[in-house]
């Protein structure tokens, strides 16, 4: 089985400039733990989830700082080089790749254009399923 055939299509986004704040709003209205980071013209910089917005909270409250959820920037906390996997490539072979790199989710690329996101939920509801 192809990625494509498990992949969500439509995948929600976020600029380098938005806020944590905006960030957390985004991430609860589409119901999603992390989102890729685009330019204005589309292009991927990063990848950012809920758990890096908690090692920021636990970076601050270490340092007795409080997080400043307005004024910090997607930019400022992002993962930058988000992984990507093919269309094309086989469903193990995206299960291997979070596997190994400890992620929930690849994003989806075809000629450096972001055409979908695989998560290990995805593969999970095919196991259930029996699609794989």
């Amino acid at each position: 089985m192809r990625v494509s055939e498990l992949m969500q299509p439509d995948v929600k986004t976020i600029g380098p400039d938005a806020t944590i704040a905006d960030l957390l709003v985004s991430l609860a209205d589409a119901r999603v733990s992390g989102v890729p980071v685009v330019d204005r013209a589309g292009r991927m910089l990063g990848v950012i989830s809920n758990s890096d917005v908690i090692a920021l909270e636990a970076e601050a409250e270490e340092r007795g700082h409080a997080t400043l959820l307005e004024e910090t920037t997607v930019r400022d906390v992002m993962t930058p080089r988000a992984l990507t996997i093919s269309p094309d490539a086989d469903v193990r072979d995206a299960a291997r790749q979070m596997l190994y790199a400890d992620v929930h989710r690849l994003f989806v690329a075809s000629e450096g254009a972001l055409v979908g996101v695989i998560s290990t939920t995805d593969l999970t509801r095919a196991i259930a399923i029996g699609r794989v």
